[in-house]
């Protein structure tokens, strides 16, 4: 089953390996990021965390600077989609 995608912010996606080997906790990650329940999303070897709204200045840089700190690594490990596009298009992922 493949993930929605939403638009207007971005969305972090991490491989499971990289979430699970990383240390981060999605009860710190819901606290930190003010999530809802549908802002954390686990799909086969795919995590989706947004959007990412960043009601405190640069929230989603902060968070890949940490997760890089943590030895992860951008586009191998993780990556982001900014949400930069129309409302009429629906984006749709899945890990293969």
């Amino acid at each position: 089953m493949a993930i929605t995608v939403a638009t207007g912010a971005p969305t972090l996606f991490l491989r499971r390996a990289a979430y699970e080997s990383s240390g981060l906790s999605r009860a710190a990650l819901d606290e930190r990021l003010g999530l809802t329940p549908e802002e954390f999303a686990v799909e086969g070897e795919l995590v989706a965390i947004g959007p990412i709204y960043g009601t405190d200045g640069d929230a989603l840089g902060d968070l890949i600077s940490e997760l890089e700190g943590m030895g992860l690594v951008y586009f191998d490990d993780f990556f982001e989609l900014t949400g930069n596009w129309p409302d009429w298009l629906k984006i749709l992922v899945s890990a293969r």
